[in-house]
């Protein structure tokens, strides 16, 4: 369970079909089980996606059962850079600002 703060604001991108019309767009597919948007992208098998609350959501994501040297790097970037797409659309936070609330987190002991 990775969950990500929401920037102030931006939950009215999100709520309602927001979230699920936004992975469509990046993936390509998704559909609804137990009250989460699931998807498949690249290397991905599954990717997750569940609203906390209105300043948090949910990511999780499960990666295909290959060998690794297998998989050509140009489609585990792809993959990388579709998530990332994806986590600020629904975020508001590009993945650095993500990564610095991260840390902020670990310091203070909140995550």
């Amino acid at each position: 369970m990775t969950d990500f703060d929401i920037k102030k604001g931006w939950f009215k991108n999100i709520e309602g079909d927001g979230l699920k019309n936004m992975m469509e767009q990046v993936f390509g597919n998704v559909r609804e089980e137990d009250g989460a948007f699931v998807s498949s992208y690249g290397i991905m098998e599954r990717i997750e996606a569940r609203v906390v609350s209105k300043t948090v959501l949910d990511i999780v994501t499960v990666n295909k059962d290959v060998d690794p040297s297998t998989v050509p790097d140009e489609q585990v970037l792809d993959s990388k850079r579709k998530l990332n797409e994806f986590a600020e659309k629904a975020t508001g936070f590009d993945a650095k600002a993500r990564m610095k609330r991260a840390q902020k987190k670990a310091k203070e002991g909140t995550l």
